[in-house]
């Protein structure tokens, strides 16, 4: 810890401070920079290193001026063990986005920001970021975890086609998907030492069976010492990472089971408790089912159903929107939506509603901003599959592609969805389908409306023909 340093610098009074006892820290990988105001018209800045020890002693400093507020920046991952230690301890912390508070060019420094964050905190200028709640905290860490162990998985599946191109095997011209079960029962014969294409071109499965010769033919290979060497690492990998999701799986199950159980002490009176057979869809809920060899990527508990007790609605009703990309958004917002006034300001958070840069009377640009929220990355995910969809969102996604093209109807079918994401967790009310026709037949009133409206402005009235 290094020695403190009080600054002289005067503290402008045309502004009320709105938290005198509060704290700025500028976050760094080795050091924490902390500021407090001991007075009207001085500050004192003192750096602590980011070992527990060292953050411990800052704790107590900080209770020991008094201090009840603290603002911080979020710098990598690097402000996690201070914000939670800050909060354990029982202080309001504020995590703040470091473009919301850019220091003067040319005078930046880690004193001068921790400065600059203590300031504008004390008159109440800076907006805490979105954090969910522990549990919701400990879920989402699972969650990424699984996405984690999903793309290991993915490069081990890009080794075994390397492998087995290299052995000339040219199995993946003759089925769609060497994870399958027929392609993993041929790998696994193949590993056990099997050679013969007709036998392990036997091992295939349901309606593969029909390309059994093209099959045959495609595992006709070389199969060296080398290449056999480098699929099998390759299939054990993956099996061990499908492994790992599985333990991971089992973590999520656990931690979905103890926030429905806070749920429904919070809310027992109105608590109802979800059937988990939906008719119209002709969804089974299985309890604790086996991963299977193929597949892989549904939860082997029923996901669905332990989702809709803790939401109230059933989120896999929107179309487009899965068990999976359901568990990514409860994991990354959870159930509180009151954290947001309204939808649209919802969507502004995700990024996915237009921009609003006008100067001088005019729009310089209505893009959306930048942005790795990763719940606008799922309903992304979950609009771009919507385009040969006979439902009201697929409609509109349509129209929307043919005039702004792909990238912008995603966008704006994905914002939509976010509306409606909205309202289901808020009113607790499964989504209901309109359809097709429905759109369309809004679509040409509204043009008709317009038209109407356009020819009254000019003195013209429209008139229909006869059929």
């Amino acid at each position: 810890m290094r020695k403190s340093t009080t600054s002289q610098k005067t503290i402008p009074a045309s502004l009320s401070q709105l938290n005198p006892k509060c704290a700025g820290i500028d976050v760094g990988a080795a050091e924490l920079f902390v500021c407090i105001a001991k007075n009207s018209s001085k500050q004192e800045v003192r750096s602590f290193s980011t070992f527990t020890a060292d953050i411990k002693h800052m704790i107590d400093w900080l209770k020991k001026n008094k201090v009840e507020s603290v603002a911080m920046e979020s710098t990598g991952v690097y402000w996690i063990v201070p914000y939670e230690m800050l909060e354990e301890a029982g202080f309001e912390v504020l995590l703040v986005n470091a473009r919301f508070f850019k220091a003067v060019p040319g005078r930046k420094t880690d004193v001068r920001d921790c400065q600059w964050i203590q300031q504008l905190h004390s008159y109440g200028l800076l907006r805490g970021s979105f954090r969910p709640e522990q549990d919701i905290v400990e879920l989402r860490s699972y969650v990424r975890q699984r996405s984690r162990l999903f793309e290991s998985a993915g490069t081990q599946v890009q080794l075994m086609h390397k492998a087995l191109t290299q052995m000339n095997i040219q199995l993946n011209h003759a089925i769609s998907d060497i994870t399958g079960m027929t392609g993993m029962n041929i790998i696994k014969a193949i590993l056990e030492g099997e050679r013969d294409p007709v036998v392990l071109a036997d091992l295939s499965v349901a309606g593969c069976r029909k390309k059994i010769d093209l099959i045959a033919k495609a595992l006709e290979g070389n199969y060296r010492r080398e290449h056999l060497f480098s699929l099998k690492q390759a299939y054990e990998a993956y099996e061990f990472f499908h492994e790992q999701i599985h333990k991971c799986e089992i973590e999520i199950e656990n931690i979905l089971k103890t926030i429905e159980e806070k749920e429904r002490l919070l809310f027992e009176d109105e608590f109802q408790e979800a059937p988990c057979q939906d008719k119209q869809q002709g969804v089974l809920a299985k309890k604790n089912r086996p991963k299977r060899t193929y597949n892989r990527s549904p939860y082997h508990f029923d996901a669905r159903g332990e989702l809709q007790k803790i939401t109230k609605a059933d989120l896999t009703t929107i179309p487009g929107i899965n068990e999976n990309i359901a568990m990514k958004i409860l994991s990354e917002i959870g159930t509180d939506m009151s954290r947001w006034r309204s939808a649209k300001a919802f969507s502004s958070w995700l990024g996915l509603c237009p921009g609003n840069k006008v100067s001088g009377g005019k729009v310089l640009s209505s893009k959306t901003k930048p942005s790795d929220n990763r719940v606008a990355q799922a309903l992304r995910m979950a609009a771009s599959t919507l385009y040969k969809s006979n439902c009201y969102l697929g409609a509109y996604f349509r129209r929307m592609r043919s005039r702004l093209g792909t990238p912008k109807a995603i966008t704006a079918t994905a914002h939509k969805l976010a509306k409606i994401l909205y309202r289901m967790l808020v009113n607790g009310e499964n989504y209901r389908e309109l359809g097709e026709n429905y759109y369309e037949q809004q679509y040409q009133e509204r043009i008709l409306k317009n038209l109407e409206k356009r020819a009254k402005e000019m003195g013209y009235t429209l008139t229909p023909t006869a059929a």
